[in-house]
């Protein structure tokens, strides 16, 4: 009977303590977010060179929408 007692007292190292709810989702969250950037970027070799063109296209974008709004296609008449 006494050569049980040695393997149950090592029993208790081997619980894995769970964290606190914050930090448990705080995991969760940061795990999603990886999965969500893996996801989008499936198959490009470079996501990074994606995202700057993006923001640049938007950039391009935000730029024609204000002069196309303000100065009616950007043609200038002189009159002299």
């Amino acid at each position: 009977m006494g050569m049980c007692l040695p393997c149950l007292g090592g029993a208790a190292d081997d619980v894995v303590v769970t964290p606190d709810p914050e930090t448990r989702r705080r995991q969760l969250a940061e795990a999603a977010e990886k999965r969500q950037k893996e996801t989008a970027y499936r198959g490009v070799k470079n996501p990074e060179a994606v995202e700057r063109k993006r923001k640049k296209q938007e950039e391009i974008e935000k730029q024609a929408m204000t002069t196309s709004v303000s100065g009616g296609g950007g043609l200038k008449w002189q009159v002299g």
